[in-house]
């Protein structure tokens, strides 16, 4: 299968820290598990989730505050993104994974259990002079909408491809090479037989409530139904992310040329249709570049999207 049976952080070489999502800890140990089986190969998984919590610090003050803190250098250069550093926050041995799932700088803190009070409590005490705030999971989901960034269980599951959620960029590099992986073969039959469903992104301009599994009409034909929604706040309107399907076979032309509607408790909803993020396209954000603000995605910035 090439289907995506888990998401998850992973740094390492010869020994692997792993972070799960916490609604699939369980499922991806089990997975892991069964390839180690499997395979046959001599390693062993021991699960820490009971020693460590994590913080989520995120937004364009958060280098100012980990800086006030830390004994560690947060530039660009000595701690790009999707890197990781053991540094010492208030006293206190932390690992710092530059990450995000809201698509803007920042960083997750994993701490010792023991350690999380004592950390999160100088978190806050030197944000406070930037106007630090807590912030929930409908917050992470609404940020996370507009960036694109795919819920396992939602926009990817194991019925779902890379390819087919818009995420080739990850696995074509090594689809160019010998290296082997679990779904390569289904892959590379994908890529030579052509997509049947592909993950497109859909803004509503109308407030009515989304809850999921809303049809999606193409040209007045029902061609999907809706996988995740949530009220996007920088961009004003319902963004709605689901599989369109086309039984003769997708192509970027079939997919841009249609007109869509979401249908919501009866009644039928005009939508924009792009491949695209609908916010920081161009992912300034991430980078901690803040010197652009928001702009609506342009006709030129849509075709920048490939299957």
């Amino acid at each position: 299968s090439s289907g995506i049976n888990a998401e998850y952080g992973l740094t390492g070489q010869d020994r692997f820290y792993i972070a799960a999502g916490g609604g699939s800890s369980h499922r991806d140990m089990c997975h892991i598990m069964n390839v180690i089986d499997d395979k046959g190969f001599d390693c062993t998984l021991t699960d820490h989730s009971a020693d460590y919590g994590m913080l989520s610090l995120q937004g364009p003050r958060s280098r100012d505050i980990l800086e006030k803190i830390c004994d560690a250098d947060f530039s660009n250069n000595a701690f790009p993104f999707s890197t990781h550093q053991l540094v010492t926050v208030a006293g206190h041995q932390v690992r710092a994974m530059r990450l995000t799932f809201v698509g803007e700088l920042g960083w997750e803190l994993h701490i010792p259990s023991e350690s999380l009070v004592a950390v999160y409590e100088a978190v806050m005490a030197a944000g406070g002079e930037f106007g630090i705030a807590d912030a929930g999971y409908r917050a992470i989901d609404a940020l996370s909408s507009e960036k694109g960034y795919k819920h396992w269980h939602e926009d990817v599951r194991p019925d779902t491809t890379p390819l087919e959620a818009g995420m080739a960029w990850l696995v074509n590099p090594k689809l160019k090479t010998d290296v082997d992986f679990l779904g390569r073969e289904a892959l590379l039959s994908q890529k030579k037989n052509g997509l049947k469903q592909r993950l497109v992104c859909l803004k509503v301009k109308s407030p009515v409530p989304m809850v999921t599994l809303e049809a999606i009409y193409r040209n007045d034909k029902v061609c999907g139904y809706v996988r995740r929604t949530a009220y996007g706040y920088s961009v004003g309107c319902n963004v709605a992310w689901g599989y369109v399907e086309n039984p003769a076979g997708l192509t970027l032309d079939w997919i841009r040329s249609g007109t869509y509607k979401v249908e919501c408790m009866g009644e039928l909803y005009d939508a924009e249709m792009t491949l695209a993020a609908p916010f920081d396209p161009k992912n300034l954000r991430v980078k901690g570049d803040y010197s652009e603000d928001y702009f609506p995605l342009s006709d030129t910035t849509k075709q920048s999207a490939h299957l």
